[in-house]
């Protein structure tokens, strides 16, 4: 089974995406996650990268598309992939498609995960993330003991350059200019189902598995 979750960034994709690749055994590949790796590595497509994610714009579609299809193609895919922010832009999809044809595969499953903005926004300028070990914290749902200050190790916490308030913003623009597209293009392929992501964790688990299952 190939599973697309798409929706706006903060809708929880990328917890969502290890709970469902866990229940169905699915390689997930989270686009967002590569992108960082190869910055931090400072391969070369990850200096070209730099600049587009700190602006909250979208990586352009032959850089993205080349890299993830790199990805799909290793061994431990061929079971069954869920890609979790790719494909972002009409053109990812068309290319991602007919690449997928090319291999005797297709998409069978999009997830659109739908959540408001105000929300988004509430979700993604109260994160702060430990340099150090990784750890994820939120203002308002998980909490550090001392403001400011990781758990377990004590580094003082930072935010993600694109979670500052005024990128928010420039993301959710530019999802809704060139991402929203996408639920058109694969309505039309008859391949999408939309599931309230509002809710709390285990409810939109819940609601993405049965979709899956139906599927």
């Amino acid at each position: 089974m190939n599973v697309v979750l798409l929706g706006p960034p903060g809708a929880g994709k990328g917890t969502q995406a290890a709970r469902i690749a866990g229940t169905f055994d699915l390689l997930h590949l989270s686009s967002g996650d590569i992108l960082r790796a190869e910055r931090k590595a400072r391969t070369e497509l990850g200096r070209k990268a730099q600049d587009y994610m700190d602006r909250g714009v979208l990586v352009p579609d032959d850089l993205i598309l080349a890299m993830m299809m790199d990805h799909i193609a290793r061994p431990e895919a061929a079971a069954g992939f869920l890609l979790d922010g790719f494909p972002r832009t009409l053109a990812q999809a068309e290319g991602l498609d007919q690449r997928l044809a090319a291999r005797g595969a297709r998409i069978e499953i999009v997830v659109n995960m739908v959540v408001d903005d105000a929300e988004v926004t509430r979700r993604l300028t109260g994160r702060w993330s430990c340099p150090t070990d990784g750890r994820i914290y939120h203002e308002m749902f998980s909490p550090p003991r001392k403001a400011g200050v990781c758990d377990d190790c004590g580094s003082a916490l930072t935010r993600r350059k694109d979670d500052e308030p005024e990128v928010v913003g420039q993301r959710l623009k530019t999802y809704h200019a060139e991402t929203k597209p996408l639920v058109a293009y694969y309505t039309s392929r008859g391949v999408l189902q939309s599931v309230d992501a509002g809710g709390s964790v285990e409810e939109v688990t819940a609601s993405i598995e049965r979709v899956c299952r139906r599927s």
